[in-house]
């Protein structure tokens, strides 16, 4: 195969991925309202792609257009093919919405009023809102020389009102601008009382076209289009003209707001004359248009599922099982003193984690608690123990990484909370995101100082921690422990890196460790030994990862991957990777957890990690692989995280080698199985 057929393109990829999620929505066996959620996710996800890998597509095109990427194609070449492919999801996406999901909601009692279908009551309620709750609120910007187009924020609703008449100055402006406030939901519920007893809702859209003409009194209102700006997300922080990275961050948050177009939506009621003038505004080219079948954000509608009391319509709750061993006041420490404790959420509780430190603030033999922040969210009770332990004197080390991708705001709120209550709050290494999850406290036992630590997959996030699959390891492992305690000594200080006894970190280790056991189980499958690789991550985007995969498919090694997102190596090609399977897994939780397996001639060497099989992980951030070296735990992770996902036969999508997935569906001779539900049913309920 020539070598630019080798990787595939990584946003062809990304959209693939949504393909998958976007099937969840499709899927009748999901609850409704469920599918409305993954409705929303998708439409989430594609703001963050647009965002992020467009909007990097687009920099590669200005800055080099003649350089091929890793999938063999120019920036301009891999724009178009992913423009295309993203066209012809999102019109997939707004037919399922309008043909399937809205009348299959509306059997249900639960309606979204379009203007000609309000009734007097529903019409006289409207225009109370508007002219209470809307209007007041609401600057609309007329576009004539004094007033030229405004600068709109990013992914705001606007709309674009045409107009006819002159206004009270004599000014015949033929155009204005009005952006709807974020402060109000882009869907409103309507009583019940007016909507025969059902839940009804009206879009913000539909009240505002409908009263848009009180906003210019005395003009006629010719038209009012809605549209929606989508801009490149990405911070970029200069290091040369650095000097406190919080403030440039801070600054940073406010011009992402206004960074360059890369999308433009509009309602396919649009008139062309309109979405020509917008794009031009936007300096945006026609392919970068997208014409919406109905409202410009379907993200918003995530909170209809809320706003509704129907059970019946969504996912039955389940309760992550606890820890038996450690009981309703048990020590997290003592527990770990006897031996390492594994943790798999979300069918485990995250309550352990929590527990721990907590107990450690409170513990008056805990000296020190030190502990990375990358995603933790606006109400964490890990980081208001944190906050507790400061407070009462203990010398306490937290690692915020600023740059944590649309978490910057909530991580810079809670570096300022945790430095004024007198922790020490470093910001890790600039160029290098801090990824790895990784506490450890250290206490006074007996004389003696007695270190512990928690390694994880996920982040140290209580809200995601009942979504995402993640695996988490506490434990009293003096090498262990002293390995964490010197990974925080390199990104708090200074020096070279320190030697490690048992844990592997990027940028220095990690990659080379997993080149030399790939490596490894090619030579095994050379000498005729039993050779395979079993591994789960959330993206596979790595050539070189890739290249020696390629190589020990060739050399006979057989490969099980199980990657959620992108992966851009090619299995099942003949000479190439015939011994690799790819597949993902997409159902009601989030697969997070990141495994290694390697058969090393039965010895099954396994880590957890932090780092998915990508440049970034590899060879800009911080990232730890953990052993897991217990022989109970090691079965666990191999079953739980592994095989069990493996032998999914109704949430698993094969990867082809084109980079399209097939649905796994149960063999004649098969009972469905699904990993996530059995797990439920083994730890949860």
């Amino acid at each position: 195969m020539p070598d630019h057929n080798r990787i595939l393109c990584r946003e062809l990829s990304l959209l693939e991925f949504n393909r998958r999620v976007l099937a969840q929505a499709q899927d009748p066996n999901v609850p409704l309202l469920e599918r409305l959620r993954f409705l929303c996710i998708v439409s989430s996800n594609l703001d963050e792609f647009f965002e992020v890998r467009m909007a990097s597509l687009k920099r590669a095109e200005k800055i080099s257009p003649n350089q091929l990427l890793e999938n063999g194609q120019t920036p301009s070449e891999t724009i178009a093919a992913v423009a295309d492919k993203a066209h012809r999801l999102i019109a997939e996406q707004y037919a399922l919405f309008n043909e399937v999901l809205q009348p299959a909601l509306a059997a249900e009692g639960i309606h979204f009023y379009r203007r000609h279908n309000w009734t007097a009551a529903q019409q006289a309620w409207i225009n109370d809102y508007f002219d209470n709750e809307l209007m007041p609120i609401l600057t609309p910007i007329g576009l004539d020389p004094s007033h030229p187009f405004p600068r709109l924020l990013n992914k705001s609703l606007n709309f674009a009102v045409e107009l006819e008449g002159t206004d009270a100055f004599g000014r015949p402006s033929g155009m204005a601008i009005v952006q709807a406030p974020r402060i109000l939901p882009r869907v409103v519920k309507m009583p019940s009382e007016i909507c025969n007893g059902e839940d009804g809702f009206v879009f913000l859209s539909s009240i505002l076209h409908a009263h848009v003409h009180k906003l210019f009194l005395g003009m006629t209102v010719k038209g009012c289009h809605q549209f929606r700006l989508t801009r490149d997300s990405d911070l970029i922080v200069d290091e040369d003209d650095l000097e406190n990275l919080r403030t440039a961050i801070q600054s940073e948050l406010h011009d992402r707001e206004y960074g360059d177009g890369v999308r433009l939506e509009v309602a396919d009621t649009c008139p062309p004359h309109i979405h020509h003038f917008l794009l031009e505004q936007f300096k945006l080219q026609p392919f970068e248009l997208y014409q919406m079948q109905g409202p410009v954000n379907l993200v918003r509608l995530n909170a209809i599922p809320d706003l509704v009391d129907r059970p019946d319509l969504k996912f039955a709750p389940m309760s992550a099982g606890r820890l038996k061993k450690l009981g309703k006041h048990g020590s997290v420490l003592d527990l770990a003193k006897q031996g390492p404790i594994l943790l798999h959420h979300p069918y485990q509780s995250f309550d352990p984690v929590v527990q721990m430190i907590r107990q450690a603030a409170a513990d008056p033999d805990v000296l020190a608690i030190k502990m990375t922040i990358y995603r933790t969210g606006s109400r964490s009770e890990l980081v208001r123990a944190l906050l507790k332990a400061a407070l009462a004197g203990k010398q306490v080390t937290v690692v915020v990484e600023l740059m944590a991708r649309f978490d910057e705001a909530t991580n810079v709120n809670w570096a300022q909370q945790l430095e004024n209550a007198g922790a020490h709050v470093v910001y890790g290494v600039f160029g290098y995101k801090v990824h790895a999850k990784m506490a450890l406290i250290i206490r006074r036992e007996k004389g003696r100082l007695k270190r512990y630590a928690h390694l994880g997959t996920g982040n140290y996030h209580q809200s995601t921690a009942r979504i995402y699959t993640d695996f988490g390891l506490i434990t009293a492992d003096e090498q262990i422990t002293a390995d964490v305690n010197t990974l925080f000594m390199e990104i708090t200080g200074l020096g070279k890196p320190g030697n490690l006894n048992k844990l592997y970190q990027s940028p220095f280790t990690l990659r080379p460790m997993l080149l030399d056991h790939i490596n490894q189980e090619a030579e095994h499958a050379k000498a005729g030994r039993p050779a395979k690789i079993t591994a789960k991550m959330n993206a596979l985007i790595e050539p070189s990862i890739i290249e020696a995969l390629y190589t020990a498919s060739q050399a006979g090694v057989e490969i099980d991957l199980i990657v959620r997102g992108m992966c851009t190596l090619r299995p099942g090609v003949k000479g190439l990777s015939d011994n690799i399977r790819v597949r993902s897994i997409i159902g009601r939780q989030l697969e997070h957890a990141r495994i290694y397996c390697f058969h090393n001639n039965g010895k099954d060497t396994t880590f957890i990690s932090s780092a998915d099989w990508m440049g970034r992980n590899l060879y800009r951030r911080i990232e730890t692989a953990t052993p897991i070296d217990d022989p109970e735990l090691k079965a666990r992770v191999i079953r739980e995280g592994l095989h069990m996902a493996l032998a999914d036969n109704t949430q698993a999508w094969q990867m082809q080698p084109d980079g399209s997935y097939i649905r796994r569906q149960p063999e004649a001779d098969e009972a469905p199985y699904s990993v996530q539900n059995t797990l439920w049913q083994e730890y949860g309920g």
